[in-house]
């Protein structure tokens, strides 16, 4: 069995559906399912039910998810290992970088790095925080950014920035002319919001109920400018990291600190613990905190 099987199966059991995962693998559907089909002879089981419109998965496969996954993830770390006995300065980095993260501080950087390391190809995926670690365990993604604190203990966590949250509201709301507020001035408000599945979503939730409140969330969405946007015109409110409040005036919009409690956007560069750090990865994060250091962005850490 090799790599190419085990990413071809997992394809499959992530979209159940193999005209879904054909078109992501570039494999013609009819290739894809003579690769299964030779897995499931060489196994002896089968690892798809396909005996009705829907495609399902047998107990069997699903027994075996989880050691194909680690099988795939040591399977690469050979792969990169070996390739590097050979390429030293070039590589295939997948990052995963939330977008709200990617639109604050690593524009400039990537820009800076592509054209500094030209032989390493630097792949940035948008996601959130939280599905951000999710691929990176299963192998998905090499490296990525996320918000601390990081809870699972399969990820190795190098913090880099230290930042807090800030209110935005409108030019003429109540609380515009405010210095700062309490988050429990904000019960009655109704809130813009980060969607599930980004750790800013969990971070504002937990802060309101922390101040003895659920928030009344009026919209969720993937893009803050669309939040200031709506902020201005008096529809709710937002609370957004601070690098990003420097943009408040475009948006005739106001940025108050928030304090009990203080919401932190702490920042952190995270890797799956034990997986090999190949030279272009290592590269990469260097160049991260070199850059951030030099714009007085680092946290330092021993």
């Amino acid at each position: 069995m090799d790599i190419k099987e085990v990413r071809c199966f997992l394809k499959v059991c992530e979209h159940l559906s193999f005209s879904k995962a054909s078109k992501d693998l570039h494999l013609s559907q009819s290739a894809l399912s003579k690769i299964i089909q030779g897995m499931e002879d060489e196994l002896g089981f089968r690892l798809f039910d396909r005996s009705t419109r829907h495609l399902y998965m047998t107990n069997e496969g699903k027994a075996v998810i989880p050691y194909a996954k680690k099988l795939l993830r040591q399977m690469e770390d050979f792969m990169h290992v070996a390739s590097e006995q050979h390429q030293a300065q070039s590589g295939h980095i997948r990052f995963g970088l939330p977008p709200v993260i990617g639109s604050s501080f690593f524009p400039k950087m990537i820009a800076m790095f592509r054209k500094q390391y030209p032989g390493i190809e630097l792949e940035i995926v948008e996601e959130g925080s939280r599905i951000v670690e999710q691929r990176i365990l299963d192998g998905q993604l090499d490296m990525g950014v996320a918000i601390l604190p990081i809870t699972n203990n399969g990820l190795e966590v190098t913090p880099i920035i230290e930042r807090k949250l800030k209110l935005v509201v409108s030019n003429n709301h109540r609380l515009a002319n405010k210095q700062q507020v309490c988050v429990k001035d904000l019960s009655n408000e109704g809130f813009l919001i980060f969607s599930r599945g980004f750790a800013l979503y969990d971070r504002v939730r937990d802060a309101c109920i922390q101040a003895g409140f659920e928030p009344q969330i009026i919209q969720e969405s993937t893009q803050w400018d669309f939040m200031m946007k709506m902020v201005s015109v008096g529809n709710g409110i937002c609370i957004l990291p601070e690098t990003l409040c420097e943009h408040v005036s475009h948006y005739q919009c106001k940025a108050i600190d928030v304090l009990e409690p203080v919401i932190r956007w702490d920042l952190a560069l995270i890797r799956r613990k034990e997986s090999y750090l190949f030279s272009a990865m290592s590269t990469w994060m260097s160049f991260i905190k070199e850059s951030l250091e030099s714009s007085r962005g680092w946290n330092e850490v021993n």
